[in-house]
Formats: C-alpha cells, structure tokens, sequence
C-alpha cells in the first residue's frame, strides 16, 4: 500500500490522525505504518458505543451427558474416538495468545512453571496430556498453536528448547492471531507509537479466521483433517483430543461437543451451556438470572448446572458456515496506553477505550447442536487465571498433585 492508498483507506473511515506523525518517521517506519494501515480492519470501529452485537434469545436448560451416561458406554464411544484418530481426522487447536502478567510473569503464559521440585510448565503439561492420547491411539494428532504478535517468537524458541516436551516437531504448527484496532469512546483508533496503530487480539472467537489467514483450513482439508478440539492455554489438566470425547460426539450425531463440569456454586464465574432459541448457546455467569439460578430439573437439580471450560470440539465444515456468518462481536473497556497529541507515551491508570473481540463460546450459537459432555471436575479442570486464591497456580498444584502428577 503507498501513500496516497494509505490516505483515502483512513479518510473514508475517519483516522487520518494516525498519518499525524508520518513525516517524522524513518523510511523503514514510514513503510512498516503503510502495511499496518493495509492489513488493519477498522469496520469493527462502527460498534464502538455499543457493548456487544450479540443479543440473547428466550434461554432454556440443555441436558448435560453426565459422568454415569458416560461410564456405561466409556469402551465404545473411546473406540470410536481412536479411529477417527488414527485416520488423521481429528486435530487441535490450543489457544496461547495471552501473557503471564496475572501471574507475575513477562513471558507467555504457557511458559510459567508450575513446578516445586522440578520444571513443570503449563505447555509441558498439555504436551504430556496429548502424548497419552498418541500412545493411545498409535498416531499422532496434529496440533496447531495459536500465538499472538507478543509472543509468537518467544513461543516458538521456548517449545525448540524444550524439543517440544517429546513430541513430534511435524505435527505441532504455530498461527498468529489477528489483530484488530483499539480505540477510544469516539472510535477514534490510539496510536501506540509515533509509527504504530494500537492494536489487540480479535479475541478467542478469532481462532478460525485466523487459521484461514495462515493458510492452515487449506492444510486441514488437505490433511482430511475433519475435527477440530480448540481449547485454552490455562487449563493444566484438561484431556485433549480426548477419543471417549470425539467418539460421543459422533456417535450422538452431534456436530459440535463441549466438555462441561457440575458447577460448584449457581454463581460461579464460569459460562453455562443452554439452549437459546431452541439452538445451543452459552450464557455468561453474569448473564444468569436468579430465576435461572433457583431453576430445577425433573431430578430437582439446578437446571443450569454445567459450566464450560473451554474445550469444544468443532467439524470442520460447520466452521466455514460460521465464519461466513460472522460472530457476535463484544465491545471491551479497556486501560489502553497511547501516545498524546505531543507524542508523549501514557499509560492510563483507569480504562479510556474499548478493545474489539470476538468468543469462542458464540460459535456454539451458530451450531446446529452440541453435545454436553460432562468431565470429573478434579481430574480435568486446574485453570491458572491468578497468582493466588481461586482458580491460581496453588489451586491448580493441589489438583495436579491430587492426581499423581510430580511437580
């Protein structure tokens, strides 16, 4: 893109104040700001003074596939499971676009140790849960990483180091996630330096699109790639590419799975899988009125009992249908730093703007259905989202410790 480009794309959508500093730059700044300014999509500008395009429908309870349901066919849902897998058509796609920064730590959370007596990294753990699932089946499962502008680099030296915690260098590929604009209240985009837009992730509803910006759906459907396990970075001892999983799934002609645990409390912060129009849908912990929390089930259980971790399984096709459909997009407020009109960097000490995201929980709205799949909570859900108390580094040692695994 040259400048003359570079001026009209950013006069049609009102930011010409990012050229306010161009003359002042390098040529190779001023070359870098031009791509920038070509690859940004400032349309998700337009819902700035809107807190999200998503919209509920009339909610109802969906019935979860509990543990017992489960256990009684666990030998044919898991043989299903590994031949699907060992004919290559089952994938994942682990979510590692964040910083360790809740955790006191500048690296990339997958990074942080865990360990006690020895190294124990986040990453390690989720490499060492796949390779059960490899010898399990004979084959291996390809991976994909989604990283981010912050971290891509450092990802990738980290898992070369480590030889990729023992597992096959050819089947684990790393993706950059977009990157979409931050602005302030008027949808005016900041600037974070003289020569760069201020940009953050399109959120973890992004996954997809930003396979399909890397090339990778090509190498999926390539591959005969025909299932897709997304899941978090967080999660220490969640079960991935999990066959007794993938065979329910399939086996229940669901076209989409999500594994679920029985909440402890109506209110715990985690999202709740329902129906919402009769399709299914996740509402936020937030979300849930008390009407839904005192809810009851024929069996006098909460009817909305089951909270999503993160871990949804996907077929292929069915994403392509939600790609072009376009997901709800949620509108963030946000502390973001900027520099002012002298070019003086500030880093705010209260939210002054909105960040752009898409979630992946809104993809299950746009499935036909999908199967609840109820996991044992202690032995597949240790999230590490804070340094100490709930759901921290102490919760998630006590539960990997609980179930054999030496820190």
């Amino acid at each position: 893109m040259n400048f003359k480009e570079a001026y009209q794309k950013l006069e049609e959508c009102g930011q010409l104040h990012v050229l306010d500093y161009y003359d002042e730059l390098t040529l190779q700044e001023q070359e870098a700001l031009l791509e920038q300014i070509d690859t940004v999509d400032f349309k998700v500008l337009k819902y700035c003074k809107n807190n999200t395009t998503n919209q509920k429908g009339r909610i109802a309870p969906l019935t979860a596939m509990q543990l017992a349901q489960i256990n009684a066919k666990r030998e044919y849902y898991t043989a299903i499971g590994l031949e699907e897998i060992k004919k290559g058509k089952v994938a994942a796609v682990l979510l590692a676009g964040g910083m360790g920064t809740r955790l006191g730590s500048d690296n990339p959370k997958g990074m942080f140790d865990i360990g006690i007596t020895r190294p124990v990294y986040i990453f390690q753990r989720i490499m060492e849960n796949l390779l059960e699932v490899v010898e399990a089946a004979g084959a291996w499962v390809h991976l994909f990483v989604m990283t981010s502008d912050k971290n891509h680099d450092v990802t990738i030296r980290f898992f070369e180091e480590k030889k990729y915690f023992g597992y096959k260098k050819e089947f684990v590929t790393f993706f950059k996630q977009e990157m979409v604009p931050a602005s302030d209240y008027e949808g005016k985009v900041y600037m974070e330096e003289k020569g760069k837009i201020s940009t953050s992730p399109n959120g973890n509803g992004g996954w997809f699109t930003s396979m399909r910006k890397w090339g990778l759906v090509d190498f999926v459907k390539r591959e005969g790639i025909e299932w897709l396990n997304v899941f978090a970075v967080d999660n220490v001892l969640q079960r991935i590419a999990d066959p007794c999983f993938v065979g329910a799934v399939i086996a229940n002609k669901c076209v989409s799975g999500a594994k679920v645990v029985k909440k402890k409390t109506p209110d715990e912060r985690v999202g709740t899988l329902c129906l919402e129009d009769g399709k299914p849908s996740i509402v936020e912990y937030y979300e849930l009125t008390e009407e839904m929390k005192e809810a009851r089930d024929e069996h006098g259980e909460p009817a909305y009992n089951f909270g999503v971790i993160l871990n949804y399984l996907f077929r292929e096709k069915d994403l392509e249908a939600i790609e072009e459909s376009e997901l709800p997009l949620h509108v963030v407020e946000k502390k973001i730093p900027y520099i002012d009109k002298e070019g003086n960097a500030v880093l705010p000490d209260q939210p002054n703007g909105y960040k752009y995201e898409t979630l992946v929980l809104d993809m299950i709205h746009q499935v036909d259905n999908c199967l609840s799949y109820e996991v044992e909570r202690n032995k597949e859900f240790a999230p590490i989202k804070n340094a100490t108390g709930v759901d921290s580094v102490d919760t998630a040692r006590e539960l990997c410790k609980e179930n054999g695994i030496v820190l």
